[in-house]
């Protein structure tokens, strides 16, 4: 089945991980894709999946927290595919340090990430939502859109080491509930996942400086020290972490018909972790 046929789904971070993951789930269910990473080698390999798939889809290469970001990709859009019904604010990386040793650019690039971009995408959407849903009303129609944000375990109950991170997550809980109440009039679902241990290069072992990103020209220490991670590990009650398609099955579940009277809600995607 094709549940989302004729909608048209914006992900962001989809060359890899959770988003890539999200990107194929959302294809096969019949959505449009518009698809952002910040590397094309990662985009073009999701392109690729998704067109093997039979799924339509087009890109937007860059980084999220450009300041014209939010307009270029809403822009790329309406120009692909005339609408748009889904925003997943994917986006997003780790950069750890305990707060005594934080620089303010470290902190505010985390923040940036993880707030700040997501805030600019749903404001550069909000002029296209509100027409739409005017001329959706005029032939009766009743449309719903829907927005997954996407937060972690660290934004609902903190971490060590993670100050600008656990902050940037816990703050995109605020602008999901924020925006329920202003968007529910358009029919408009804004949900946020906030994902425990997820199997991605994130959480991947921290081992002899192996693990690491360049993001921007930085280049940023990722994981989990391997102690740390097998220590957490063991304390999910379903025993393990989480695989990218796993999550992205519970992204997908707040994109569905199903969740049209679902709206400000958190759900945990953690294998039952409450830490």
């Amino acid at each position: 089945m094709t549940r989302l046929a004729g909608k048209v789904a914006l992900v962001t971070g989809g060359g890899r991980g959770i988003g890539r993951a999200a990107a194929l789930k959302l294809a096969r269910e019949g959505a449009r894709v518009v698809l952002n990473d910040l590397d094309e080698a990662p985009v073009a390999e999701t392109v690729k999946m998704i067109r093997e798939i039979g799924g339509e889809i087009t890109t937007v290469i860059g980084s999220v927290t450009a300041p014209d970001f939010g307009e270029r990709f809403v822009a790329a859009a309406l120009e692909a595919f005339g609408d748009l019904h889904i925003i997943v604010n994917n986006a997003g990386y780790t950069w750890d340090n305990v707060i005594q040793k934080t620089t303010d650019e470290q902190f505010q690039t985390m923040l940036d990430v993880h707030l700040v971009a997501p805030f600019r995408i749903l404001r550069a959407a909000a002029d296209h939502i509100r027409a739409a849903v005017k001329r959706e009303e005029e032939r009766q129609e009743h449309v719903y859109r829907k927005v997954v944000n996407v937060s972690s375990l660290a934004g609902l109950y903190g971490n060590a080491g993670q100050a600008g991170y656990s902050v940037g997550k816990a703050g995109i809980v605020g602008l999901t509930r924020t925006l329920c109440k202003e968007w529910g009039r358009y029919r408009v679902n804004v949900n946020c996942v906030a994902f425990g241990v997820i199997e991605t290069r994130l959480t991947q072992p921290l081992t002899s400086g192996e693990a690491h990103i360049i993001v921007e020209g930085r280049d940023i220490a990722v994981g989990m020290q391997p102690r740390l991670l097998q220590t957490v590990s063991t304390m999910v009650p379903l025993g393990r972490g989480g695989t990218p398609k796993e999550a992205a099955d519970t992204i997908y579940l707040m994109c569905s018909p199903e969740s049209d009277y679902v709206s400000g809600q958190v759900l945990v995607c953690g294998g039952g972790l409450l830490l």
